[in-house]
């Protein structure tokens, strides 16, 4: 049987909004947030508190804003924080992270790959390896389809 093709419902949708000229990146620079403080990590990295000052990285990572220079700056302390973790202890480590903190995470380990030091990109997989284990291939996909950066 032949259906009713005069029905118009499907016209209610404004298909000019998905333009890409009517595209705006968001506008998430609050200035806020200006990454981990440096001094504070340190101290907890002398004082054997790996786990700790991983937390401080990751909760104070400046995510929204797009000031260069601050992200260069978390990105550094933070592959410190990285390379200070013993591979025996990473999946301890990573066991005891939630899911905001493992992408985060995993977003300052691609960082690594693309600018790689002497020695660090075996370090890196492992750390990958054990992010991969607990959050799987949904970490992986948020990490590449999120626009906010470290």
């Amino acid at each position: 049987m032949a259906k009713n093709t005069s029905s118009s419902a499907f016209r209610k949708i404004d298909v000019d909004q998905y333009s890409e000229n009517n595209f705006r990146e968001d506008e998430t620079d609050s200035g806020g947030s200006v990454g981990p403080d440096e001094n504070e990590v340190n101290n907890l990295l002398q004082k054997g508190k790996h786990l700790d000052a991983l937390k401080v990285v990751l909760n104070n990572a400046p995510l929204g804003i797009k000031n260069q220079v601050i992200k260069d700056n978390a990105f550094n302390i933070a592959f410190k924080v990285l390379l200070a973790i013993k591979p025996s202890q990473i999946e301890e480590v990573t066991n005891s992270l939630n899911i905001e903190y493992l992408d985060t995470l995993m977003k300052y380990v691609y960082k690594g790959f693309e600018c790689p030091s002497e020695g660090s990109s075996g370090h890196l997989l492992l750390w990958h390896e054990k992010i991969y284990n607990i959050g799987g291939v949904g970490c992986i996909v948020r990490v590449l389809s999120d626009t906010r950066r470290v």
